[in-house]
């Protein structure tokens, strides 16, 4: 493969990345219903870990976590580079909102679930 070809593979993946993860136009060649499908998948998926990553997060959203975090995902114009960043970067999104406040150290300790009982 010529240095050519490798760079317009690079583009093209990184188009298709674009449409998934930030919901840029699909690339040419690209079923755009597909990969609006797959995206929504992703963007679930991610909800998922991150509710589990950041839990206080996910209870301050409560009901609206699914809406919370669609809206989220979508104003992010790139895609996290790691689930932790992501899970993170949508607690102070949630905090920039006033829907969570402002986490000192021990806050997994506050959680519901983990508070000691006398």
């Amino acid at each position: 493969m010529s240095a050519e070809d490798r760079r317009r593979l690079e583009e093209a993946q990184e188009r298709v990345v674009a449409a998934l993860v930030t919901g840029a136009r699909a690339p040419e060649g690209f079923d755009a219903d597909r990969l609006r499908a797959q995206a929504a998948s992703l963007v679930s998926k991610r909800r998922g870990v991150v509710a589990r990553l950041r839990p206080d997060a996910a209870l301050a959203a409560g009901a609206e976590l699914r809406a919370e975090f669609a809206a989220y995902a979508a104003a992010r114009t790139a895609p996290p580079k790691g689930y932790r960043e992501d899970a993170d970067a949508f607690a102070a999104w949630m905090q920039e909102r006033g829907r969570l406040p402002k986490q000192t150290r021990g806050w997994r300790d506050r959680l519901p679930w983990r508070r000691k009982t006398s």
